[in-house]
């Protein structure tokens, strides 16, 4: 049976962290998984809070498993907007928050309301690579404007791509791959920008928002920008990846409010998820405030800035997340990370998310073998001759 075109071409593109992935499965069986250090896939390990699985435990067993409204159950979508209208500083309602199979389903839900054919999304680069993918499921293409020299949104850049095809523009902040942190001042210029654009939409993708350092807080895009959505998960924040429990916060100052959340949720039904996992809705409700140790990834992050330092490579201000984006010694990164190949260390080419260059490493991984593949790194770095 023939594979539709696109989709080889997709696999083609998509293929980086999957080559580096399997790449590591390869050298695992050969040398054994204790003897390769993989710092390929975002897969957050720390454990989840005790209290989330005491209540996935406990409720499992007494609660209906059926169908409920598309949208989530209207108890866990009051709960939820009580518990983010503070953070988001703008008032919110249960019609306001939509029950999401993830930030990845969130995200797909949304551009489903919003575009129609030949409309344009726009990434600021890096970017999160499957977000092209996402706006080609829709109809949609994908534009992209470089963040300037300290991975900050350029509005000058941004000016230049916006276009009567512009639909929204998606914002990742922390942000994958470069750990950046947007402050308040960029979110402020954005909107300010976008009163010429009324009709386009700020896409918050924020599944990183309670993952930051050094006391830094993610400042509220549904503040400064009126119309905006924010898509989200717990997948980060509770080490929940697997259980693909997420929502969307529409801002109620947007332009027609109702029909575009009407739009969602027919889209979340029509697009084949139904709804949200119905557990881990209860389970959110009742783990508001519960957080992974934040901390584990702060000290991990900074013994992996100390390896790179040692091993004399810059990298961009890893304020939240859990990667860190570093400059190749070789302009082709592409070249360099097969040089950490060869000292079985792995990390993901920066091609991959529109900024070639520089190399993603991930730190949720032990602390042991970030230490352990310093070694490997500074080797890496001797061959390339920089």
């Amino acid at each position: 049976m023939p594979v539709a075109a696109k989709m080889l071409a997709f696999m083609d593109k998509s293929s980086w962290i999957r080559k580096m992935f399997e790449e590591g499965a390869r050298l695992k069986a050969i040398h054994g998984a204790d003897r390769v250090q993989d710092f390929s896939l975002g897969n957050p390990d720390v454990p989840p809070p005790e209290r989330v699985i005491d209540r996935m435990t406990a409720l499992a067993g007494h609660m209906f498993h059926g169908y409920m409204p598309n949208a989530g159950y209207p108890d866990v979508r009051s709960a939820m907007a009580a518990h983010l209208a503070p953070i988001y500083e703008v008032p919110l309602t249960g019609d306001e928050i939509i029950m999401s199979c993830g930030a990845g389903g969130a995200m797909n839900v949304v551009l489903k309301a919003l575009l129609n054919p030949g409309d344009e999304v726009m990434a600021l680069a890096p970017y999160f690579v499957e977000y092209g993918f996402y706006a080609d499921n829709h109809g949609g293409s994908l534009v992209v404007a470089n963040c300037d020299k300290d991975f900050l949104p350029d509005m000058k850049a941004v000016r230049e791509k916006l276009s009567a095809r512009t639909k929204a523009i998606i914002v990742n902040s922390p942000n994958n791959p470069t750990g950046r942190v947007y402050p308040e001042g960029v979110l402020k210029d954005l909107g300010m920008l976008l009163k010429e654009y009324p009709d386009v939409v700020v896409i918050s993708d924020e599944p990183y928002r309670a993952i930051v350092y050094d006391g830094r807080s993610v400042p509220s895009v549904l503040r400064h920008i009126p119309n905006s959505v924010v898509v989200t998960s717990a997948s980060k924040e509770l080490s929940l990846a697997g259980e693909r429990i997420g929502y969307i916060v529409v801002n109620p100052g947007i332009d027609r409010k109702d029909e575009l959340i009407g739009a969602m949720i027919l889209a979340t039904r029509i697009l084949g998820f139904v709804n949200a996992p119905a557990l881990m809705q209860k389970v959110l409700a009742e783990c508001l405030n519960d957080r992974v140790d934040v901390e584990i990834y702060r000290a991990r992050r900074d013994v992996m800035c100390a390896v790179f330092d040692e091993a004399g490579l810059t990298y961009a201000p890893a304020e939240g997340a859990f990667y860190l984006f570093v400059k190749s010694p070789l302009s082709d990164e592409v070249a360099f990370c097969n040089l950490l190949v060869e000292e079985r260390v792995l990390a993901v080419p920066g091609r991959g998310f529109g900024w070639p260059g520089w190399v993603r490493f991930t730190y949720c991984v032990d602390e042991s073998i970030i230490k352990a593949a310093g070694p490997g790194i500074r080797k890496a770095v001797e061959k390339s001759g920089a």
